[in-house]
C-alpha cells in the first residue's frame, strides 16, 4: 500500500516554493504583507534597488534594502489560505520576521477613516488556523516585534494609532450588522481577512509576525467610503494611511534589526 504524500517535504527548505515561486536567496530575513499585489508595487517605491524577484497567482515580490537591511515585499491575496501559504513559503525560503500591511475596517467609535490601528491578537473567525492549532490555541503577534511597532507608529504617524484585539473573517459580505454588533460587545476593534492566519503559521514556523493597519471604514459610525466599488475610490485618508504604515513597517524593521544586534 502506497502511503500519503507528505507536502512539507516536498515543499522544504532549500528549493524552490510551489506557489509564490520563491527560492532561498530570493528574499532578506524581513517581508512586508500587503494582500493587493498592487501594494508591492507601491512598497516597492521605498527599497533602495527593489528587484521583482516572483509573480506567480496572487503572490508578487520585490526584494531589496533600506538602510541597508535588505527587506522583501510579498502579496498574500484575500483571506487566510493565501495568507497562510505565503507566510510558510516564506518562512521555507529564509524569511524570519513579518509585518502584515493592510487596510481594515474599524468596529469601534473613536476610529476615523485614515487611522492607523496596531494589531495585538486576532479572533479567529476563519477556518485556515484549525488546520495547525485547536481552535483553543490564540492568533498572536510576536510582542516584541508588535511593542516595537505600536512605538514606532506613535512616532512616526500623522493621524490617530490605536491598537487592540481585532477579528479575522472568512466572509467579507458575511460580515452581517448582528455579527457585527457581537464583535463590537466583545471589544475587538477591527475586521480584517488574514492576521489570525499570519499569526498562527508563523508562529508554528518559529518566526516573528506583526500587523499595522490603515483605516478604510467604520462600520460601526458608518463612515464609508465604498465609491465606485472600491474602498479607495475618492479616499484619499486611505491611500495616505498604506503610505504612513509601509514606512513605519519598514523603520520597526529597521529598529528591529539593530535592537538585535
Amino acid at each position: 500500500m502506497s502511503n500519503p504524500v507528505d507536502k512539507s517535504a516536498i515543499t522544504g527548505q532549500n528549493i524552490r516554493q510551489y506557489l509564490t515561486c520563491l527560492a532561498p536567496g530570493d528574499v532578506g530575513e524581513y517581508v512586508l504583507l500587503p494582500g493587493d499585489p498592487a501594494r508591492c508595487d507601491r512598497t516597492a517605491k521605498y527599497l533602495k534597488d527593489a528587484k521583482l524577484v516572483a509573480n506567480n497567482r496572487e503572490h508578487r515580490t520585490f526584494t531589496g534594502t533600506y538602510k541597508g537591511l535588505t527587506v522583501s515585499v510579498t502579496s498574500t491575496g484575500m483571506g487566510c489560505p493565501s495568507a497562510a501559504i505565503a507566510t510558510e513559503e516564506l518562512c521555507n525560503a529564509g524569511a524570519k520576521v513579518f509585518i502584515r500591511i493592510g487596510s481594515t475596517a474599524a468596529i469601534q467609535e473613536g476610529i476615523r477613516v485614515g487611522d492607523l490601528i496596531v494589531s495585538t491578537g486576532s479572533m479567529k473567525n476563519e477556518g485556515t488556523s484549525r488546520f495547525f492549532v485547536p481552535d483553543s490555541f490564540p492568533a498572536v503577534p510576536d510582542f516584541d516585534l508588535t511593542a516595537l511597532l505600536l512605538s514606532t507608529a506613535r512616532e512616526l504617524s500623522e493621524t490617530s494609532v490605536h491598537y487592540g484585539i481585532g477579528s479575522t473573517d472568512d466572509s467579507f459580505y458575511g460580515e452581517t450588522p448582528e455579527f457585527i454588533d457581537r464583535l463590537v460587545s466583545y471589544g475587538c476593534i477591527n475586521l480584517e481577512m488574514e492576521a489570525s492566519g499570519v499569526f498562527t503559521v508563523a508562529h508554528r514556523k518559529g518566526c516573528r509576525a506583526a500587523a499595522i493597519y490603515g483605516c478604510s471604514a467604520n462600520l460601526k459610525t458608518s463612515e464609508l467610503y465604498y465609491a465606485d466599488g472600491t474602498p479607495e475610490s475618492g479616499n484619499q485618508k486611505l491611500v495616505d494611511a498604506w503610505e504612513q504604515e509601509i514606512q513605519i513597517a519598514l523603520e520597526t524593521f529597521y529598529r528591529f534589526h539593530q535592537q538585535r544586534g
